[in-house]
C-alpha cells in the first residue's frame, strides 16, 4: 500500500480513537442529570450502569469474529455509527430499568468499536514497522478530555437532550468523513504475515498461540485494573484519608489522566528507544513505585506525584499488550485482550471497595502496585515474544 494511503488510514483510525473517547466522556458527565431525570436510586442506577458493561463484554467476542469475516474497517464504521445514535437515548428513558436497556446497546456499540478500531490499528501499525500504537490511545485520551470538559461548559445551560443529540451529530459527521477512508482501503497485511490457514493478519491459534494472548490479556487487566481504581476511589482517598479540599481531590484523577496521556503521546519514541518488552517492564515497575506513594504517602502533594507518576507508567502497557495480541492472533487476539482488560476495569472498584472495608482505602489501593507489578513480571517472562 502506498505510504500516502497509510497516512490517510492513520489519521481516520486515530479520529475513530479520539471520537471514541470524545462520546463516551460526553455521556459519563450528565450521568448525574439522567439520575434525577429517571428517579432512579443510586442502587438502581448502578444495576442501570452494568448495561454498559455487559453490552461491551458481550459484544467484544462477536466483534472479533465479525473483522475476521467482514474486515475491521466496515465493522469500525457500522459499530461507531451504533455509539453514535444510541448516546442520544438515555435522556429519552423515564425509568431505570428503561435506562439500562439502552446503554445496553450503548455498551454494545463501545465494547464493538473498541475491538474493530483497535484490531485496524494492530493492522496499521504492523503494516508501518513502527510502534505506533500508544498514539491511538492518546487520542482516545485526549478525546476524553475534550468530551469531559466541553460537557461541564455546556451541563448547567444544555438540556441533556441536546447535549447528547449533539454528541450523535458530532459522530455521525466525524464518521462518515473519517469511515469513507477506511471503506476505501483494504486493511494493510505485510507479507510476512499472509499465512494460508488464517486468510491474513495472524499465525494459526495453536495452544501456545492462545495461551500467550491470554498472557498479553492480563497486561491489559493489571492496567485496566488500576484506570478503573483510580477514577472512582482516587479523589475519596485524597479526600478521606488526606483531608484534601474537593479541589484537590478532583486534581487527583486529573494528574494521573493528564499524565497518562503524556505519557501515551511519548510512548512511540519510548517504544523505539526502548521496545516492547522493556517499555513493558519499566512501566509496570514505576507505575508499582508511583501507586506506593500515591497510596500510603502522608501528605496530599506527595499522592498527587504519585498518581501523576502512576499514570505515566501505566500509560503504554495496555497499547502493547493490545498490540501484542492482535499480531499473535488477529481480531481474536484483540478481542480476548480487550475483554479481559475491560474487565480488569469492572473488577478494580468493587474489589477494592471490598478491600477498604476490610483493611483501609490506602492499604486497598496498594493492590494496583501489585498487579502493576505483575505486569512488569509478565513484561520479563515474555521479554522475547514481547520483542517480535
Amino acid at each position: 500500500m502506498p505510504g500516502t494511503d497509510l497516512t490517510r488510514l492513520r489519521a481516520a483510525i486515530t479520529a475513530f480513537f479520539a471520537l471514541d473517547g470524545f462520546v463516551f466522556a460526553g455521556w459519563v458527565v450528565r450521568i448525574p442529570d439522567i439520575k434525577h431525570q429517571t428517579h432512579a436510586s443510586a442502587g438502581a442506577l448502578g444495576l442501570a450502569l452494568l448495561g454498559v458493561s455487559a453490552g461491551a463484554v458481550l459484544t467484544m467476542t462477536l466483534t472479533g469474529r465479525l473483522c475476521r469475516r467482514y474486515g475491521s474497517h466496515p465493522v469500525t464504521v457500522v459499530c461507531m455509527v451504533v455509539l453514535a445514535l444510541s448516546v442520544a437515548l438515555p435522556p429519552l428513558t423515564h425509568s431505570a430499568a428503561a435506562l439500562g436497556a439502552v446503554l445496553l446497546l450503548f455498551g454494545a456499540g463501545y465494547g464493538g468499536v473498541n475491538v474493530a478500531f483497535n484490531t485496524a490499528a494492530v493492522d496499521l501499525v504492523a503494516a508501518l514497522r513502527r510502534p505506533v500504537m500508544p498514539g491511538f490511545h492518546a487520542a482516545f485520551s485526549l478525546g476524553g478530555m475534550a468530551g469531559a470538559s466541553l460537557g461541564g461548559l455546556v451541563a448547567g445551560a444544555v438540556s441533556p437532550v441536546w447535549h447528547l443529540s449533539g454528541l450523535t451529530l458530532i459522530g455521525l459527521l466525524v464518521t462518515g468523513v473519517a469511515g469513507r477512508t477506511l471503506l476505501r482501503h483494504e486493511p494493510p497485511v505485510p507479507q510476512e504475515r499472509v499465512l494460508p490457514e488464517t486468510g491474513g493478519g495472524a499465525r494459526p491459534a495453536d495452544g501456545r498461540t492462545r495461551g500467550l494472548v491470554v498472557v498479553f490479556g492480563l497486561i491489559a487487566l493489571c492496567t485496566a485494573y488500576g484506570e478503573g481504581a483510580m477514577a472512582d476511589w482516587g479523589a475519596l482517598h485524597l479526600q478521606q484519608d488526606l483531608a484534601a479540599s474537593s479541589g484537590s481531590a478532583a486534581a487527583g484523577y486529573a494528574c494521573f489522566a493528564l499524565a497518562m496521556t503524556a505519557g501515551r503521546l511519548t510512548g512511540t519514541a519510548l517504544l523505539e528507544r526502548l521496545g516492547r518488552a522493556r517499555t513493558v517492564i519499566a512501566g509496570g515497575t514505576t507505575a508499582a513505585a508511583g501507586m506506593l506513594l500515591g497510596s500510603l504517602a502522608p501528605s496530599v502533594w506527595a499522592a498527587l506525584l504519585g498518581f501523576a507518576v502512576t499514570g505515566l507508567g501505566l500509560a503504554n502497557l495496555f497499547p502493547v499488550a493490545v498490540e501484542r495480541a492482535g499480531a499473535l492472533a488477529g481480531a481474536s487476539g484483540v478481542a480476548v485482550a480487550s475483554t479481559l482488560g475491560y474487565g480488569g476495569m469492572l473488577l478494580g472498584p468493587p474489589a477494592i471497595g471490598l478491600m477498604a472495608d476490610r483493611f483501609s482505602l490506602p492499604v486497598a489501593l496498594t493492590s494496583v502496585a501489585v498487579l502493576a507489578a505483575v505486569a512488569a513480571a509478565v513484561g520479563v517472562s515474555t521479554r522475547r515474544v514481547m520483542s517480535g
